[in-house]
């Protein structure tokens, strides 16, 4: 089992907090820490409501500039919303982080949500239109991290003769971590995906629906020993016993999980309860 951490935000107000964080997980041993991508978080059905919630960092600097301060903690996004941005630009910005971190980039891939954002700096469209924008956007990007020069034409995006040099060093790019639950998305996960979370707010059976789904798309791609799955928190409510921490990774092992996405919340036991977990969880399932 491989540990992340979660649940940490990208509200300015909040980033001392979170690169103490992800600073101490580094040196904790975790295998990675994950930041949501959102210039303008949307409500979430309401469950939003901090003043704040226009007030953030740009995550991809943020990576950039905790990566500096790191050795060997992954980072990356859950997740970052492919039509958001062109295509190509978001591949430069993931093959230079992931090249100036000595390879520790995770690229989460998300079709997006929150409209406010979209309105403000892109442009929102129908559900259907933003996952068709995702997987042609992928298409692009793992093109110009894998070829020399890159003729691409489909609906949305397009580029001649582009180059990214250097390419990533991952190879041949860094892992896709897919979070969500919408069943399109969760066929694309099983197509292109390395990782794969699935939000628990829809319950067990929604979960074991999600996972089918992605399995049975990886399976007609001959690619099913390629996904992974992780579990655990996000930003939802918090577990705060490590009883119950440990209850949710014996879960997650019998579920044949390989990533479990522990989020620790924004209170003043957080740094304390995160190195509790880090030695009296993680050497249980190491």
């Amino acid at each position: 089992m491989k540990f992340m951490i979660g649940g940490l935000g990208n509200w300015y107000n909040d980033f001392k907090f979170v690169s103490k964080m992800v600073l101490k997980a580094d040196e904790l041993g975790f295998e990675g820490a994950l930041m949501p991508d959102h210039y303008m978080w949307g409500t979430m059905g309401g469950r939003m409501t901090r003043p704040d919630r226009f007030v953030t960092v740009d995550t991809w600097i943020a990576l950039t500039h905790l990566a500096a301060q790191t050795e060997n903690i992954k980072l990356g996004t859950l997740v970052t919303p492919i039509p958001f941005r062109p295509p190509g630009i978001m591949a430069k910005m993931v093959s230079t982080l992931d090249v100036l971190s000595n390879g520790r980039v995770i690229f989460g891939v998300g079709a997006g949500w929150a409209q406010e954002e979209f309105d403000g700096y892109s442009e929102w469209n129908s559900p259907k239109v933003r996952v068709d924008k995702t997987e042609e956007g992928i298409e692009l990007m793992t093109k110009l991290w894998t070829k020399d020069e890159v003729n691409f034409e489909g609906n949305y995006y397009k580029a001649i003769k582009a180059v990214i040099e250097p390419k990533t060093v991952q190879k041949p790019y860094p892992p896709l971590l897919f979070g969500g639950s919408g069943n399109r998305m969760l066929s694309l996960a099983g197509k292109y995906g390395d990782i794969v979370f699935i939000p628990p707010w829809g319950g067990p059976e929604k979960i074991e629906q999600g996972r089918k789904r992605v399995m049975n798309s990886a399976e007609a791609m001959n690619r099913k020993d390629k996904v992974s799955f992780m579990s655990g928190t996000m930003m939802g409510p918090q577990v705060n016993e490590i009883d119950e921490y440990s209850r949710r990774v014996e879960l997650a092992v019998e579920s044949g999980d390989r990533y479990f996405l522990a989020s620790f919340g924004n209170r003043e036991d957080s740094l304390e309860l995160m190195i509790k977990f880090a030695k009296e969880v993680i050497p249980s399932f190491k």
